[in-house]
């Protein structure tokens, strides 16, 4: 048997990749490799490509430059493969159904809607349920939890098929303490599993405490010019002051062993 390329033992590999919408580029130069089983922290201001890059790893924005590969294939292939929480207000909580129907809208990728899912299927919606600590719910009307709830059955939704690659993009948006701990204890159990996941966040902090690697994004000095990388690496490497500095070009950062925030300045 041959031995694996780096490639492909890769769970994400980028080569002077950029992505964008419409022939607009919004994030570009990346160049990087992804080892299976990282947790990586994204981390960038508004406007410097984090949501653009998530949506182009599942091959839903342009590639525009480069190169990309998901999984050792191309993003589209690895679909199947991926678990994805997209942010907070980009879902319709009006539809009436209840929690158990959406975490079971995640086996529709591999079984089809129109396909009963069985008793190995409804097994694998109670477990997931039970491991974000919702299973008590299930039949709670999806629009009647709270936010952090929310998350949590979408990530649950998410887990059901089983990916090999979880993409989070601002998880813990308007968490209380308790959702937030929640769903930083899965990210690490995730991670210990030997999954690959990748969170799309502001707070820094929650790099420290969940993630192995860090990928800070730097937006463009202008409205018109794309985000590009600021630093990639393993977390204690990446996630330094002058990285972080330059990646928040309009902010006072301050970082330590105990404390990482970011302040904006006052004008």
């Amino acid at each position: 048997m041959t031995a694996a390329s780096p490639a492909a033992a890769a769970a994400l590999v980028l080569d002077g990749a950029a992505f964008g919408y419409a022939g607009v580029t919004r994030v570009e130069r990346l160049s990087f490799e992804v080892p299976r089983g990282a947790a990586v922290a994204l981390i960038g201001p508004n406007g410097s490509g984090k949501s653009t890059l998530l949506r182009g790893i599942l091959g839903l924005s342009d590639l525009t430059a480069g190169s990309v590969r998901v999984l050792g294939g191309a993003p589209d292939r690895a679909r199947r493969s991926i678990g994805t929480l997209p942010q907070a207000d980009t879902r319709d909580t009006t539809l009436p159904v209840s929690l158990r129907q959406v975490v079971t809208m995640g086996l529709y990728r591999s079984r089809g809607a129109l396909q009963p899912i069985g008793r190995a299927g409804r097994a694998a919606v109670a477990e997931a349920l039970e491991r974000v600590g919702l299973d008590g719910l299930a039949g709670r009307r999806f629009g009647e939890l709270s936010g952090g709830q929310q998350q949590r059955g979408i990530l649950a939704r998410a887990l059901v098929s089983d990916p090999e690659l979880l993409l989070l993009d601002e998880p813990f948006n308007g968490l209380d303490r308790e959702n937030r701990d929640a769903l930083l204890r899965l990210v690490r159990e995730l991670r210990d599993e030997g999954r690959t996941v990748i969170v799309s966040t502001h707070d820094l902090e929650i790099a420290q405490q969940a993630c192995t690697h860090v990928l800070l994004l730097a937006s463009g000095h202008a409205p018109d010019q794309p985000g590009h990388p600021a630093a990639f690496g393993l977390l204690d490497e990446a996630l330094t002051l002058d990285a972080v500095q330059h990646a928040f070009q309009d902010t006072t950062v301050e970082l330590d062993h105990h404390t990482v925030t970011t302040t904006r300045e006052t004008e």
